[in-house]
């Protein structure tokens, strides 16, 4: 997950020279600020990166949840194994929030049943049973699903290419914009190398298109093990690079 605290700080322009203000304000935002904010807005900003926490970070954090008798656990004495300090750690993807909500909901449950006195490994398997996966729009993982789509079908991998697109399905992306980003690797990757490969791209966006979910899902699918398997060329993308720089 990326992070982001903006500041922002209005200084007094031509319009608002009369008022002779300083406007400052902060907002913690997940979203990519180069798509999200204008550049006019931008330019009056300072962007300040929060990165992901580290494992060892998630297992302080995890440690202090359960032993800290004023913020935490400590007065219930909970036991935790280290097999499942590290899977929460795992699990948390470096956000510390991921890991404190799972640590509550083993608590509660332990405090409801009976059948674990202590947290392992199959009492967060059994909380976390389907791990949700996010995908924020224009976001990194929004991006790094894509580009990892698109390095698969380059790379010929069918199981990865499937994998990869069942990953931004299930992640909530919109399966129009899997469809045209399709599209691009026809032209792009693939090109005179097999012609048909475009047109069947744009045919299963279309598909998906008159038949919507989850029936069109299967023609981007077909598409997506069409381009995996087709010859590639990057001809025309070169050609084009060397265009440009002449």
């Amino acid at each position: 997950m990326r992070l982001s605290l903006i500041l922002l700080i209005l200084l007094s322009s031509a319009f608002f020279v009369s008022l002779r203000f300083i406007l400052t304000t902060e907002m913690p935002s997940t979203q990519r600020e180069s798509f999200e904010i204008i550049p006019a807005l931008l330019s009056r900003c300072k962007i300040i990166i929060f990165n992901q926490l580290s494992i060892d970070n998630i297992k302080e954090i995890i440690f202090n949840a359960l032993s800290d008798k004023k913020r935490g656990y400590g007065l219930r004495n909970i036991q935790i194994t280290n097999e499942a300090i590290d899977l929460i750690a795992h699990l948390s993807d470096g956000d510390a929030r991921k890991a404190l909500n799972i640590i509550e909901q083993c608590v509660n449950y332990i405090s409801i049943e009976t059948n674990y006195s202590k947290i392992n490994t199959e009492l967060i398997k059994e909380m976390e049973q389907k791990k949700i996966l996010t995908s924020y729009k224009y976001g990194e993982d929004f991006y790094n699903l894509t580009s990892a789509l698109h390095k698969s079908i380059r790379n010929s991998d069918v199981d990865a290419s499937i994998y990869w697109l069942t990953r931004m399905i299930e992640a909530g992306i919109d399966p129009m914009y899997i469809a045209r980003r399709l599209i691009r690797i026809a032209s792009e990757d693939i090109g005179n190398a097999d012609p048909q490969a475009l047109g069947l791209c744009i045919a299963a966006k279309e598909a998906y298109h008159f038949l919507g979910a989850p029936e069109g899902t299967l023609a981007i699918v077909q598409a997506t093990i069409y381009l995996a398997v087709a010859p590639k060329i990057q001809h025309i993308l070169l050609l084009r690079k060397k265009r440009i720089c002449k």
